[in-house]
């Protein structure tokens, strides 16, 4: 079997049913469907918002279920925090005709 131990999978599927269940009671309806639909377009970003999730639950730091407005500001939060800083660098060549001796 190419994809691997069958005690594996089991334990994959169980961590996944898991997971679920901890995001079904800490998320309300409309902010499921749209991490659902994250997890279709960016299914990496939607990994780091269901494990930032799963984190705040295990500690006690959801007050109740997250809402749709509440999923939208973790969701901010999340990709402040591994956003690629682009920077550019000008690397000016010095000439050797200055426009400092044009002073007269």
């Amino acid at each position: 079997d190419p994809s691997g131990d069958p005690s594996q999978q089991e334990a994959k599927q169980r961590e996944a049913e898991i997971r679920n269940t901890i995001l079904a009671q800490v998320l309300d309806q409309a902010a499921r469907a749209r991490l659902s639909n994250l997890a279709l377009v960016k299914p990496d970003k939607a990994k780091a918002v269901e494990n930032y999730l799963i984190q705040m639950a295990r500690f006690g730091q959801l007050p109740g279920k997250v809402s749709e407005q509440g999923l939208i500001e973790i969701l901010e939060k999340v990709s402040q925090q591994t956003e690629k800083k682009t920077t550019v660098k000008f690397n000016r060549r010095k000439v050797l005709d200055s426009d400092e001796e044009d002073d007269y």
